[in-house]
């Protein structure tokens, strides 16, 4: 007879970048969840401009940013002499992160040959579609608007083994993106749930406040 496990095995966050040319080239599963993150929503008011007629209307949907502290080690890793911490450390799954804003080399080469071979309009470089994977219920298109990487430790051949990454997110909602992109899909369904999810936290709250 099985029994409900007294400390269930919580979910890793993540951060996917989707390019259909190398699929798991960005696919960074946080090793710790971080202990907080800051989401900061901007309300997006078509009253904003003074026109009294328009002040409740709502252009679209918050503009939400997030804040979180990734903090990778491989000091388990090197206790376990796992091949890839004891030759490389940590720099595979920084490198998986720094992908998700570089462009692809094979894009770069291309436009190179294109224009020296007198192409007026070369093909833009475009970043990779990123997902970040917050639960079931949170995996949302974002952008990248800031990075930072701070090393704190290194083995003897100057590889990183233990860092923390500082990300802020910016959300793409449908306002963002062309309603083919398959990130417009994925948001508007986010909304759904977030719409769910306040009418349960409405009727909760409603019956709460209700005498007993």
């Amino acid at each position: 007879m099985s029994t409900f496990p007294r400390s269930p095995r919580t979910q890793r966050g993540a951060i996917i970048g989707l390019d259909p040319m190398n699929p798991v080239s960005s696919v960074v599963v946080f090793q710790y969840n971080p202990d907080t993150m800051t989401r900061t929503l901007q309300p997006q008011m078509a009253g904003d401009n003074g026109d009294r007629t328009e002040v409740q209307r709502l252009k679209g949907p918050p503009i939400e940013t997030i804040k979180l502290d990734v903090e990778i080690d491989a000091t388990d890793q090197l206790a376990a002499v796992n091949p890839i911490a004891t030759s490389m450390g940590i720099y595979p799954q920084l490198s998986a992160l720094e992908m998700l804003v570089y462009p692809k080399t094979a894009q770069v080469l291309l436009n190179n040959v294109l224009a020296k071979a007198g192409v007026l309009e070369v093909l833009p470089n475009v970043a990779s579609m990123t997902l970040f994977v917050w639960g079931p219920k949170r995996v949302v298109p974002v952008k990248l608007t800031e990075f930072s990487i701070t090393e704190e430790a290194y083995d003897p051949s100057l590889n990183p083994i233990r860092a923390k990454v500082t990300l802020s997110l910016r959300v793409l909602t449908y306002n963002d993106l062309s309603i083919t992109h398959p990130g417009f899909a994925l948001f508007f369904s986010h909304q759904v749930v977030k719409e769910a999810m306040a009418v349960v936290g409405s009727v909760s709250g409603a019956a709460s406040a209700l005498p007993r």
